[in-house]
């Protein structure tokens, strides 16, 4: 509990903090064990101040901030009906930069939609366009 209380700590301090220390870090500082360690993490997950992502990091939950925790397949095809059939659709990069996420996962998920005919092909120096919006069903399963 002393070392969760001490990574609270250290959270309120710091606003900019968005992961946890690495379990490396924390076993080193506080000479604890990783069972230890990982039972800190637990505790904060526990009172949802952090979660657990893939990759084995941990990030931080702020207080009146809310993730989409949709996959991005069904956030894309939400943008998909804000942006209107026939009206250019943002590129990858500029995707990855919004939704926070590498270029290539964007691409993925672009391409199941090209696939379902909802966006126009891409590719280099093409501009992809809606072609479609997307039904309940491809709202749920793209």
């Amino acid at each position: 509990m002393q070392i969760a209380e001490a990574l609270k700590v250290e959270i309120a301090k710091d606003p900019s903090i968005t992961e946890l220390p690495r379990l490396a870090d924390v076993m080193r500082d506080h000479g604890v064990s990783r069972g230890l360690a990982l039972r800190a993490f637990h505790v904060l997950r526990d009172e949802g101040l952090a979660e657990s992502t893939p990759g084995a990091r941990w990030r931080v939950i702020r207080g009146g901030r809310s993730d989409d925790r949709r996959p991005l397949v069904e956030r894309i095809a939400a943008l998909i009906e804000k942006v209107g059939v026939g009206e250019e659709f943002p590129s990858a990069s500029a995707l990855s930069t919004k939704f926070g996420v590498s270029r290539p996962t964007v691409s993925k998920a672009l391409d199941k939609l090209e696939t379902a005919g909802l966006l126009s092909e891409g590719g280099q120096g093409k501009v992809r366009t809606v072609r479609a919006l997307p039904s309940r069903e491809e709202r749920s399963q793209p």
